[in-house]
């Protein structure tokens, strides 16, 4: 609900503070008084889009402040924590409009964009008039209308869902069918490079250790001679041969040279042990640089053969395993492709037939909640005095979608047998108002916290059928807020709360403000409505006579 609405030097208002309260309030006021600056200001601070320049002149910006209730679960509060913003029972909202043009806006004093204020919007506040294009007159809203009253949420979440599986399937069965045509493009390439590869079978590591033994061999062949050479220098028959002779001498001498020989003995043997151990060592080296001629060629081919695959295929020799696996996983699932084609084929088939059952379902449940609006409808024309004038929701087929394939449109005729056509194109503003009205009284569902706003919607009528217009005003505000700018009397008096929009000039400045009435300046105010300017005591009677009778 609207509760507080404050001003500042917006067009012709320099300071305007307003307390609103539930169920019907009227605002009235002399042509051009500024009953427009009130919903242009609103709008403002709503985010909607409107006039360019909104500053009072002579000020240096002007300033809306917007202070609404929010209950338990208004939609308003899922916008607010999508936004980031802070919630709670009340809800600021504060916009200044700079005179060089820029906007600033706040929530619940925090910083927000426009978009946000919109947003907003949707949720806190409905306008209607003759002109409205936020929902009743423009087709593309008529299904979401339809749904709202029909209240089938099951059936439209369902085919939601249904239209999701749908779509998902759809996408599945398309990858595959791409994927599928790339592998067959490459059919020959990928049964040729894995046969090439399983018959190589390259493993991890093999590369550096295939180069280390073909280095190795390599070099054997250059060494083997000189270490052959080393090996003679140092067995029986060179240095070994002589350190043991020498050996053998100095223990034949050592028992005449009184201890002289131990030191030189002990180190001989010392050395003798050391000897044999390089001895050992030598030997096992050269029998490491004994290879097979054959068995170098075997290395380098297989080498090459891993290396040059690997410049193939463009990887490294030790990915060839992993490249190898990934091929092989392709050419299975070409191998398999006719077979996963038709399960995901079959898949489309289920997610099609769920989805038809869904939107058919949602269909019916449509056509039948027409019905009842058609008639709900035509029950509030006739106390309108168009009890003659004839609305038909006309659903046709659509395309699919995730809302159904349904297109709803709200259609009227004025007359029985009379051609029938939008809303917009074949009623005159009176009748477009009343056929608004109708509509909106129909479809409202006691929406918590949604304050209505109709502005003029009685233009053009007058007499018995202004006083209808007004009591269905009444009935819609009936737990709700419902806000009406109109210039009717039998209207005005409905009202539970009643503004008088003024326009004054003073040191040749014109300012608009609003005025709330007591019971006596009521009387006068809708006894100038049904007079004019001139307010008589017949004018008076009149007044108290509508409002006895509200």
């Amino acid at each position: 609900m609207l509760r507080a609405l404050e001003i500042r030097d917006m067009l012709i208002i320099d300071r305007l503070d307003l307390d609103f309260q539930p169920g019907l309030n009227v605002l009235t006021g002399e042509t051009g008084a500024g009953k427009s600056i009130l919903l242009d200001s609103l709008g403002f601070v709503l985010g909607w889009r409107g006039r360019a320049e909104l500053v009072r002149s002579g000020a240096d910006q002007g300033e809306v402040v917007a202070v609404f209730e929010l209950p338990d679960g208004h939609a308003a509060h899922g916008v607010l924590e999508e936004a980031g913003l802070p919630g709670g029972e009340e809800l600021i909202l504060r916009r200044v409009n700079s005179k060089d043009g820029r906007k600033t806006a706040w929530v619940n004093d925090r910083r927000c964009s426009g978009e946000v204020l919109r947003n907003l919007s949707e949720t806190l506040i409905e306008l209607h008039g003759q002109h409205d294009d936020r929902g009743l007159l423009d087709p593309k809203g008529h299904r979401v209308l339809l749904d709202a009253f029909g209240a089938y949420p099951d059936l439209q979440d369902a085919t939601r869902t249904a239209w999701r599986g749908l779509a998902q399937a759809r996408k599945d069965l398309a990858q595959a069918e791409a994927a599928l045509s790339e592998m067959r493009a490459e059919e020959d390439f990928l049964r040729h490079a894995v046969g090439e590869l399983d018959q190589l079978d390259p493993q991890p590591g093999e590369e550096v250790e295939l180069d280390s033994r073909r280095r190795q061999m390599q070099g054997a062949e250059r060494i083997r001679e000189d270490v052959a050479r080393a090996l003679q220098a140092l067995s029986g028959e060179g240095a070994e041969g002589a350190m043991g002779d020498a050996l053998r001498w100095l223990e034949g001498a050592s028992e005449k040279a009184e201890g002289a020989l131990d030191g030189a003995i002990d180190a001989l043997g010392r050395a003798f042990n050391e000897l044999g151990d390089a001895v050992q060592g030598v030997e096992t080296a050269l029998e490491g640089l004994n290879f097979n001629p054959h068995e170098l060629e075997q290395t380098e081919e297989r080498l090459f053969a891993i290396r040059g695959l690997a410049r193939k295929h463009g990887v490294a020799p030790d990915d060839l395993g992993g490249f190898a696996a990934d091929l092989r996983t392709r050419l299975a699932a070409l191998d398999r492709g006719d077979a996963d084609l038709a399960a995901l084929q079959q898949a489309l088939a289920e997610a099609e037939s769920s989805y038809d059952k869904a939107a058919g379902a949602l269909s019916t449940a449509r056509r039948e909640a027409a019905g009842r609006l058609d008639k709900a409808v035509a029950a509030e024309l006739a106390p309108l005095k168009m009890e003659r004038a004839v609305f038909t929701t006309e659903i046709a087929d659509s395309d699919p979608g995730p809302d159904g394939r349904d297109a709803v449109a709200f259609t009227v005729a004025t007359n029985p047998g009379a051609p029938s056509g939008p809303l917009a194109k074949i009623a005159s503003g009176g009748e477009l108002s009343r056929f608004l009205l109708a509509l909106k009284v129909s479809l409202h569902q006691k929406q918590s916290g949604v304050t209505m706003i109709f502005d003029e919607i009685d233009r053009g009528v007058g007499g018995a059928t202004a006083d209808a217009v007004g009591r269905r005003l009444a009935d819609l505000a009936s737990g709700a807020q419902v806000l009406v700018v109109t210039h009717s009397p039998q209207v005005a008096a409905l009202g539970a709360h009643h503004w008088r929009v003024e326009k004054r000039v003073e040191d040749d400045v014109t300012t608009s403000t609003v005025v709330p009435l007591g019971a006596d300046e009521r009387i006068d105010e809708i006894a100038r409505m049904v007079a004019g300017d001139t307010i008589t005591e017949e004018a008076r009677g009149a007044a108290r006579a509508l409002l006895a009778s509200s």
